[in-house]
């Protein structure tokens, strides 16, 4: 199965790309989705990762061995500056 993978600010910045479809074995987690994208794009992406909020079909990620369904979308929300 593959979800789309979209990034945002520093997020984007660190992928080099606005988005991407992932591959996930079946059973896959937001995790395993993680540590994929990390392996593509390297430890810039690991760092942001860390730091931000997912979004799994526009709902708050709290546990990371959620499993997404195909076709899903996770969003990569780094934190935010400013006022």
């Amino acid at each position: 199965m593959s979800i789309t993978v979209r990034y945002f600010a520093g997020a984007r910045a660190a992928a080099g790309v606005p988005d991407e479809r992932v591959a996930l074995p079946e059973g896959g987690t937001v995790d395993d989705v993680l540590a994929l994208v990390t392996a593509r794009h390297g430890a810039a992406l690991s760092r942001v990762l860390h730091a931000s909020s997912l979004l799994l079909d526009e709902v708050a990620v709290r546990d990371r061995s959620l499993r997404p369904h195909a076709n899903a979308t996770l969003d990569v929300l780094p934190p935010f500056a400013g006022g």
